[in-house]
């Protein structure tokens, strides 16, 4: 095989399943990230209560912690890509129905909060359902790659393209933009049942099989890999580290740097113009490293990064180091996701991505607490050296797997 030909296999083809499942994830992330700009606004416009308006965001998180490993379960059980086009044409439903309550000027609180648990709980099913069905819409070889320009497209529609949007929807009408949230989960939809794949083999329907009992099996499995064990722990690690870092990074920008909403509106596009760069780096950095290796160098540089904005007082040096940071964190999550989707057994693959998520989820409440408290406590640039100390933990424990 020559250079070119062995380039091209590790290339997923836009033609067919992949190019389709691409599109629907892209607008589907353009839709959600119009909604999770817009509730909010709506929200502060209802109530002038921060803890209220702070538990929207809550309820969106809640549901991850009571069902993200039964939604690995389920994700494994049943026909992936059924379940994705039946979930999104739910939330689709949903979306359109709340619309109209906006529309008809009947938005509550109450209202807010149902629709963050509900389109919540069916992500749960939806996001490890599509982690299982890529595979199987691309070569083994070329999944670093589909990861990278999935992960990348989502991340510039999501970081970039809707936020801007917003506001000029707005002006239109309050329903706006939760209308064209519905409209995307419908054409998402309609890509997403039109694919031709041929699935793995369910495990449904075995003799004495329990949900319980198989999310028990796939956690067995998931500890039992060393690769995937490390990994999972450095990742629950740094997402404490996260948790703690984006929970006080106003403070910091705004009042440690004294830098006002411009530098800090500065310092979250540094970071997703850094993930953007980072997906196209990720397969590179793989096929010359190793996955592992490549996750463990992004670690290290990221503790750097973090380390640097907690100890000089700039604003240019926090910019600088959350872009390089934006870089190695998409580095780590395209590697890891690979890494999990060609390690794990593909009837499980549902169970051990939810696993995953889960803890990564749980991981943000706990570290933005932690993160609160250390700034209250010792100063507003405290939690990302903090956040350093929690990366050099990951890192640590991903050393054992470097050969």
């Amino acid at each position: 095989m020559t250079a070119t030909e062995a380039a091209q296999a590790r290339t997923p083809a836009w033609r067919g399943g992949f190019g389709r499942l691409w599109t629907a994830a892209v607008v589907s992330k353009f839709g959600d990230s119009l909604q999770i700009a817009a509730m909010p606004l709506l929200a502060a416009s209802l109530t002038d209560d921060p803890l209220l308006i702070a538990s929207v965001t809550a309820c969106g998180y809640l549901p991850w912690l009571l069902f993200g490993l039964l939604g690995g379960a389920v994700a494994d059980r049943v026909d992936q890509q059924r379940a994705m086009w039946a979930v999104d044409l739910l939330r689709g439903a949903l979306m359109a129905a709340f619309a109209v309550a906006v529309w008809l000027d009947l938005g509550s609180m109450a209202l807010l909060f149902g629709l963050a648990f509900a389109l919540t709980t069916l992500q749960t099913l939806f996001d490890n359902a599509a982690t299982a069905l890529l595979p199987s819409l691309v070569p083994a070889e070329a999944l670093g790659s589909a990861n990278a320009r999935l992960m990348t497209a989502q991340q510039i529609v999501g970081g970039f393209l809707a936020a801007p949007v917003v506001p000029v929807l707005l002006v239109v009408g309050a329903a706006v933009p939760y209308a064209a949230d519905a409209a995307t989960y419908v054409v998402a939809a309609v890509l997403v049942a039109s694919l031709r794949v041929t699935a793995p083999s369910r495990a449904s329907g075995a003799a004495g099989s329990t949900l319980r009992g198989e999310i028990g099996e796939g956690l067995r499995t998931l500890w039992r890999d060393r690769a995937q064990r490390g990994l999972c722990i450095a990742t629950t690690l740094c997402n404490i580290g996260m948790g703690a870092l984006i929970a006080t990074l106003v403070v910091h920008v705004t009042g440690w740097l004294d830098a006002g909403n411009g530098g800090y509106a500065a310092v979250i596009t540094a970071v997703g113009a850094g993930s953007a760069v980072g997906g196209l780096l990720a397969r590179r950095l793989s096929e010359r490293f190793g996955r592992i290796r490549s996750v463990f160098a992004a670690g290290i540089v990221q503790t750097g990064c973090l380390v640097a904005m907690g100890s000089v007082r700039e604003l240019w040096v926090t910019i600088t180091a959350m872009a390089v940071f934006g870089v190695m964190g998409m580095v780590w999550n395209v590697n890891r996701t690979t890494l999990m989707q060609e390690r794990s057994p593909a009837a499980m693959l549902g169970r051990i991505s939810s696993a995953f998520r889960t803890l990564a989820v749980a991981g943000a409440p706990l570290g933005a607490l932690l993160g609160g408290a250390a700034a209250a406590a010792w100063g507003p640039n405290t939690p990302a050296l903090l956040a350093a100390g929690l990366f050099v933990s990951a890192v640590a424990s991903l050393t054992p797997l470097i050969n």
